[in-house]
Order: structure tokens, then sequence, then C-alpha cells
């Protein structure tokens, strides 16, 4: 579980990543419109960058393993640590 907490919701996320991507051709590079649009939400342009890059992950227009997979593995991944500690007990009752 990540240790940091999310300051901003998920909606103030996917509005500043929409108005990234429809603001860029208005600015000079994507970096710009991103330090614009990171500056009136108050997070850091680097952060904004990552949401950005992460939704063009999960829209199928960046390669990279979209953030559904990643959560359903992180799962699977728990599951299986889960029943190795249960097999475990079991081997040593037996």
């Amino acid at each position: 579980m990540s240790k940091t907490t999310n300051k901003f919701s998920a909606e103030v996320r996917e509005r500043a990543v929409r108005l990234v991507l429809d603001n860029e051709s208005q600015h000079g590079s994507r970096w710009q419109a991103i330090v614009s649009i990171s500056a009136k939400i108050g997070c850091s342009a680097h952060t904004l960058n990552e949401w950005v890059k992460k939704a063009e992950v999960n829209n199928g227009s960046r390669p990279g393993i979209p953030s559904e997979m990643t959560d359903k593995m992180k799962a699977l991944e728990r599951e299986n640590r889960e029943l190795r500690q249960a097999n475990e007990i079991l081997r040593k009752a037996s």
C-alpha cells in the first residue's frame, strides 16, 4: 500500500490531464502547458507530467502497461504470496 496520500481527487487529475491535452497547441510545448496548468491547480509540474503519461498509457496512445493491468497483477501477486504462506503453514503443521 502506498505510504503517500493522494492530495488530489481522481476528478481533479482527469480534468488537469484533459486541460493539458486540449491546450497543448496553445503553448509552445507540452511542458509549457503542463507548467501553466500545474501552477493553476497547485501541484508540481512533474506530478502533472506523470499523470499525463499514465493517462496516455491507459488510453493506448503511449506504450506501457495500463493501470488496470498493473492493479490486477498486484492483486494476483498478493494472492500468490498469501497462498504460499498458507501452504507453508500447512506443511509445517502436518
